[in-house]
Formats: structure tokens, C-alpha cells, sequence
């Protein structure tokens, strides 16, 4: 049981996972059934804490019939029983009882703060929190805690969340090395997918994903640099938005790369995404990137959800063949949802991918070196610089227990420069090749938005040979920072596939308005069912929708 804001994972639980077992040993066979019914646990009425939006809590604690003790403690009571198999959460944060304690009071006085006063959230581990570790998963940031909370932590304060605690994930978001596995880190070990244990979450928001899919948390943030928030959600069967570059601070969030890097919502339900956006959006003087936000963008992104956005919508439907055929399956199954709800589909490809592919990484390493050393200068007690951590990882051997390699920094430490003129011009090429890729295709066919799978079904963790490569739809928005939100589209068997709605710069309320309304009309989404692994492939194994037969 994670007991405190120290509570971490011990070197002693760091072994080098297997590759054909869930780490943390086999499960009992009543397992399955025992997380089943947890799942259910019910908040009276028949709600459960899986079915309950935002909406569905605040108005029970509106009527008197739940508060905002009894909610947080249900949620620590599923981390203590479900986590063990899962390894999302690293931490969780002493006065979170006490959180919900005050929340309690204001609304018995009549102050309640807005829709998230109250509500359990977990924060990846690459959020600044004060007085609470924050790693990005090394065990080189294991130093003092940082002084002062992120901006988006501020404001979730401000807006009377409970901060439940931090959540796993790859380690340095997946930035350290070329061989690295998705989810794992060496301070909270390997994140595992709920719905198949030994399947990976994908994606360095890997923890606060597949938190919020085996409900240990009603929301959480991740972040991204490219698929980090969109993939893990697509993989565990959630709603993940990234937001436009500069809708959210990036303030006190470890970072890759501040031309690319945002800070975004994962929740069950794309409405409890959208109230967390509101909450997390606006300006920032120390974040340059936020001084680009509309005077005229909307502040309540729930506000803009309606059953009847898809109507008259013209979308855009790029498929990607290289995540196969069932997944293939699942967008033509998308495209039929869409129609029936009024839509128009349009087949369409997006340009200039494979440049973009080429120019990205060369990019992203000039742009880490010099937002990592400039991030460890406002912490203390740990390396001060990207070549301190190199050294760091050379000697520390629980930092090798997964994948010894640390090629991406060590590649980062001889980058160019920023001011070096070959590195500009190739930032400048690939910034406009990514918003080209999507404006000229919406201005092409007058469309409104453009869908894509988000993930192909999820591949096994194994540390020997890494990640599985073929995720491309998150990247023409990850570069372009264009808003991107993946919504539950389907399962391939019991493993879940996302389906991602992308548009312009700041069109976050409409991509947000379309995934609401798909899935409104779809209602795909299941509990997870903590499978220890797939059983061997028969005939019938294939596409499934939900209610279809396994």
C-alpha cells in the first residue's frame, strides 16, 4: 500500500519485468471477478465509481447523498486493491484526506470553488507538486522536493480538486533511450495495461492513463510531446486531449521540448475532460507560449459539448493501414458512427509524414538539452545538468534493471545548439510541414476536423525488445500544436483501440464538441478486466465492439 508522499517503489521491486508475465507475479484465479466487482463499487443509487462523471459526483454532493471524504477515500480503497497489479501510481499525497475534508466544509458553508471542488486527481510524475517528490520517473530527481507547485497544479488547487498523488511513467517520458518500454521507470517499475496485464499503456502518460481506466482516480494529467497523452488513453480505453500549444502552462512540468511539450486532461468521460480543461487553461506570464491565447477562447469547454455536434460536420477519415486490418476495421465502423450522426466523410491522406518523421528527433534533441538543463536549475539536490544525469545513470544499476541504454541524452548532449542556424532552419521546416499537413487538407475538402486510430492494439511489455514503433496519427498534431483528443472507438478482442479527432490551432472546444457527440452515439467503452495475458489466437479473435462476444 502507498502510504505517503515518500512512499516509492524500493531498488528491491525494481527487477527487470518478464516478458511473458504481468509483473508483480501471477494473479489468483478469482482475480478477474474480485477486480470485476471492486470496479462496481457503488456510490449508491447503482453508480458506480467506473459509470460516475464529474457531473453525476457534484450532484450527488450537491443533494447530501456523497462527500468528498467518502469519494477520496473510495479511491484510495481501489489504489491499496487494484495498484498492486498495475504500478500507475508512485505516490500518493499525505493530505489528501485532509484536502477532502476542506472541500467538505466549503460546500456545507456554500463556497464551493466549481465543478472540480472535490474531485480525486493524480498527477503525472512530471508535474512539479511542493513538498511531494517529483521524478519524471529517475531516481536522480530524487532530491528535495520541488519549491513551488506548477502552474496547472495552482490551479487545480485554486479550483478545490483533491490531489491524490503522482503517477507513473516512462521514465524522462520516454526520452532517455531508443530501446526504452513504455511505462516503465525505474522509481515506480512497469506500468501495466488493465484490460491485459502483460500488454504495454503505451505512451509516457502511461500511469495517469490506465489509472483512470481501472478507476483509481476520476481524472488525471498527463503530457505530451507527441502521442504521450493520446496513445496510453486510445490503448486503456479513455478519453486523453491534448490541448493547442500554449492553452495550458507548461510552467513547473518537466520538459522535452517547449516547441512541442503541453500539459492535458485524461478522464473516463470526455464531459470530465472538459471541466478539467477549463480549470487547467489560460495565461501564464513565465509560459512565452500562452501569451498566444485568444482573448475570445472559450473558458468552459463543457459548455461547447452537444449531442448534435457531429451534424453537418464534414470529416476527414486518414487511415493508416500500417496498424492493421482490425484497427482498420474499427475506422470503418467510426466512419458508419459518424455518418448516422449526421456527419460527412471524406477519405483523405496528410502530406509531407515520412519529412516530418526525419525532421522531428534532431529537433527535439537540441531542444531537451536546453529545456533540461534550464528545468534542473530550479531544482535542488539533484544533477544540475543533462550530462549529470548521464552520469547518474551510469552509476546507478537500478536505473539499468529494465534497458541500460540512455542513447537520446547522450545524443542530446552533442546537438546542435539552439542558435545554430542548421537546427533553426530544420525546426522551421518541420513546424510547417506538421501545420501544412493538416490545413491543407481541411481547406482541401472544407472540413471541419480529421479522425484517425490512435493506437493499434496493445503489444506485450518486454524489455528486451522495447516498444512496438507504428503509433504515427498523434504526430502532424504533437508537431503542429494542434489540439488532438482520442476517444474510445472499439476493442480488438479485449484490447482497446482509440480514435483521435484533430483540428486547427485552438479548435479545442470543437474537437472536444465532436468526441463527445461520437461518444454519445458509440458507447463502446468497458471496465477493464485485468486479464493476466491473451489466451492463444482462435478463428473468432478479431474486432469487437461493446456487448459483442470475446
Amino acid at each position: 500500500m502507498l502510504t505517503s508522499a515518500v512512499t516509492l517503489a524500493t531498488p528491491s521491486a525494481l527487477a527487470t519485468p518478464s516478458t511473458t508475465t504481468a509483473q508483480g507475479g501471477a494473479l489468483p484465479s478469482n482475480a478477474n471477478a474480485s477486480a470485476a466487482q471492486d470496479q462496481d463499487q457503488d456510490l449508491g443509487s447503482g453508480l458506480t465509481l467506473d459509470q460516475a462523471t464529474i457531473p453525476d459526483l457534484q450532484r450527488r454532493m450537491a443533494e447530501g447523498n456523497l462527500t468528498a471524504a467518502h469519494l477520496t477515500a473510495a479511491y484510495l480503497h481501489r489504489i491499496d486493491r487494484i495498484d498492486p497489479k498495475l504500478h500507475a501510481v508512485i505516490a500518493l499525497d499525505p493530505t489528501a484526506a485532509a484536502q477532502a475534508k476542506a472541500s467538505d466544509q466549503r460546500r456545507k458553508a456554500g463556497h464551493t470553488r466549481g465543478p472540480l471542488d472535490g474531485i480525486p486527481v493524480l498527477l503525472k510524475d512530471n508535474v512539479d507538486t511542493a513538498r511531494l517528490q517529483t521524478t519524471a520517473g529517475s531516481r536522480a530527481l530524487l532530491g528535495d522536493p520541488p519549491a513551488r507547485d506548477a502552474t496547472l497544479v495552482r490551479r487545480l488547487r485554486a479550483a478545490g480538486a483533491v490531489l491524490l498523488g503522482k503517477a507513473n511513467l516512462s521514465e524522462w517520458a520516454n526520452f532517455r533511450s531508443t530501446k526504452s518500454v513504455s511505462g516503465w521507470s525505474a522509481v515506480g517499475g512497469q506500468t501495466n495495461n488493465p484490460y491485459v496485464l502483460d500488454r504495454n499503456p503505451c505512451g509516457s502518460s502511461s500511469g495517469s492513463a490506465a489509472g483512470v481506466a481501472a478507476a483509481l482516480a476520476q481524472v488525471a494529467i498527463g503530457t505530451e510531446t507527441d502521442g504521450s497523452i493520446v496513445c496510453p488513453s486510445g490503448q486503456t480505453g479513455v478519453v486523453g486531449h491534448k490541448p493547442s500549444l500554449g492553452l495550458v502552462s507548461r510552467t513547473g512540468v518537466v520538459p522535452i521540448s517547449a516547441e512541442q511539450d503541453t500539459a492535458g486532461p485524461i478522464g473516463r468521460h470526455v464531459i470530465d475532460v472538459a471541466i478539467t480543461l477549463s480549470v487547467l487553461q489560460g495565461r501564464d506570464p513565465a509560459d512565452p507560449a500562452t501569451a498566444a491565447y485568444p482573448a475570445d477562447q472559450t473558458t468552459d469547454y463543457a459548455a461547447a459539448l452537444h449531442r448534435d455536434a457531429l451534424r453537418g460536420a464534414r470529416i476527414g477519415l486518414w487511415r493508416l493501414p500500417v496498424l492493421g486490418k482490425d484497427v482498420d476495421a474499427l475506422m470503418t465502423a467510426t466512419a458508419a458512427t459518424l455518418r448516422a450522426r449526421g456527419a460527412t466523410v471524406v477519405e483523405v491522406d496528410l502530406p509531407y509524414q515520412d519529412r516530418i518523421g526525419q525532421l522531428e528527433l534532431p529537433a527535439l534533441l537540441t531542444e531537451f538539452h536546453r529545456d533540461i538543463d534550464h528545468y534542473l536549475s530550479t531544482r535542488t539536490g539533484v544533477p544540475t545538468d543533462l550530462a549529470g544525469l548521464i552520469a547518474h545513470n551510469n552509476a546507478d544499476p537500478a536505473e539499468q534493471t529494465c534497458f541500460p541504454g540512455q542513447e537520446l541524452f547522450d545524443q542530446a548532449l552533442v546537438a546542435p545548439g539552439p542558435t545554430d542556424s542548421g537546427y533553426l532552419a530544420g525546426r522551421a521546416e518541420l513546424s510547417d510541414l506538421a501545420r501544412r499537413s493538416i490545413d491543407e487538407v481541411l481547406a482541401a475538402h472544407r472540413l471541419d476536423a480529421i479522425v484517425a486510430a490512435t493506437n493499434p492494439p496493445a503489444w506485450r511489455s518486454d524489455c528486451a525488445t522495447g516498444d512496438v514503433d507504428s503509433v504515427p496519427a498523434s504526430t502532424p498534431a504533437a508537431v503542429a500544436g494542434y489540439p488532438d483528443i482520442s476517444v474510445p472507438a472499439g476493442y480488438v478482442g479485449p484490447l482497446p483501440v482509440g480514435v483521435s479527432f484533430m483540428a486547427g490551432r485552438w479548435a479545442d472546444a470543437r474537437v472536444l464538441a465532436f468526441a463527445s457527440a461520437f461518444e454519445q452515439a458509440s458507447a463502446v467503452r468497458r471496465p477493464p478486466t485485468y486479464l493476466p495475458t491473451l489466451p492463444p489466437p482462435t478463428p473468432s479473435t478479431g474486432t469487437t465492439r461493446a456487448g459483442s462476444p470475446q
